[in-house]
């Protein structure tokens, strides 16, 4: 199957506002953002806690709506999309990386991957496949039929990837991934991150506090106070 053209978006936000209430504060999460993120492409959102990133996040997953603007996912107006649409939606278009791991203790690594795909009600043949493909994919499957406490947090994340991923979802949505990992294994998610958009053509739009690594994005924006700011990424490093 042919890949989609770098050129064409696979989400786009248009002026998206998002505002919130802290007892009588109101918070303005989101200002008139402005995001494209195409097939094949990885792109990074910088800035520190409350700047607005999850919330951005949330709004691209469906999980919140903006008070105005549109969210476009191949074009649909993922907004105006009703509750049986949007779980369509995450379940098949959408993977989802946390911070917290969210691995179930008693499932094995194995178990844990292949859960999404029991839900969505594929076949048992068809399920070890591709459980084993994503595991593969990360490089755990020699650790496939350990359960979480017997991982390390780099393992148990790469598993958490691997679950995202089972379902061959066009983009991955990574909130604070490499928030519970030392500087060693936060780069090693990246750089899978980074691998995965290169030979499974999965675009990755993934929310950090840590600028060390945005060198490995394709697109680094700046979320400050609830708007994006363009950075540069050129020969390997990041500029601000």
């Amino acid at each position: 199957m042919d890949r989609p053209k770098r050129s064409q978006r696979l989400v786009a936000t248009v002026d998206l506002h998002r505002s919130y209430f802290v007892g009588s504060e109101e918070v303005k999460a989101l200002r008139g953002v402005n995001l494209v993120v195409r097939p094949g492409e990885f792109v990074a959102v910088v800035g520190r806690s409350g700047s607005g990133k999850t919330t951005l996040l949330n709004i691209v997953a469906g999980l919140d709506r903006p008070d105005s603007g549109q969210v476009l996912f191949q074009e649909r107006d993922v907004a105006q999309m009703t509750e049986s649409e949007l779980t369509e939606l995450r379940r098949h278009e959408l993977g989802f990386v946390f911070q917290s791991f969210g691995l179930l203790p008693l499932l094995s690594a194995f178990e844990n991957v292949e859960l999404p795909l029991r839900i969505s009600g594929v076949g048992a043949k068809e399920r070890n496949q591709r459980a084993r493909e994503a595991l593969d994919m990360v490089g755990l499957w020699p650790r496939s039929r350990h359960r979480p406490y017997e991982l390390s947090g780099g393992e148990q994340q790469r598993v958490a990837i691997a679950r995202a991923i089972v379902n061959r979802p066009p983009l991955l949505l990574a909130d604070e991934p490499t928030g519970e990992l030392d500087s060693v294994n936060a780069r090693a998610i990246f750089g899978l991150f980074k691998q995965m958009v290169k030979d499974q053509g999965i675009s990755v739009l993934a929310a950090t506090h840590d600028s060390t690594l945005l060198a490995m994005a394709d697109q680094v924006k700046e979320m400050h106070d609830g708007s994006l700011i363009d950075h540069v990424v050129q020969k390997g490093r990041f500029r601000g």
